[in-house]
């Protein structure tokens, strides 16, 4: 999925691109034909923002930023 992001201001950076990402998806979806497999899909697009998030995590408090 490209290169590793390494320093934190990138790493924000990718999160709120990410977010940013999903809020664009919802917003699009139109209500009435939504069904189970889309709702999957934003789950699984959660799951991996806050995987991220936590990987992410880890590598600030290592490294103290």
């Amino acid at each position: 999925m490209g290169n590793a992001v390494q320093d934190k201001d990138s790493q924000l950076s990718y999160l709120k691109s990410r977010l940013n990402m999903f809020l664009e998806v919802l917003d699009s979806m139109d209500p009435e034909s939504t069904d189970v497999e889309d709702i999957d899909r934003l789950l699984k697009m959660l799951d991996e923002l806050e995987f991220k998030h936590e990987q992410f995590k880890k590598d600030w408090d290592r490294n103290g930023a």
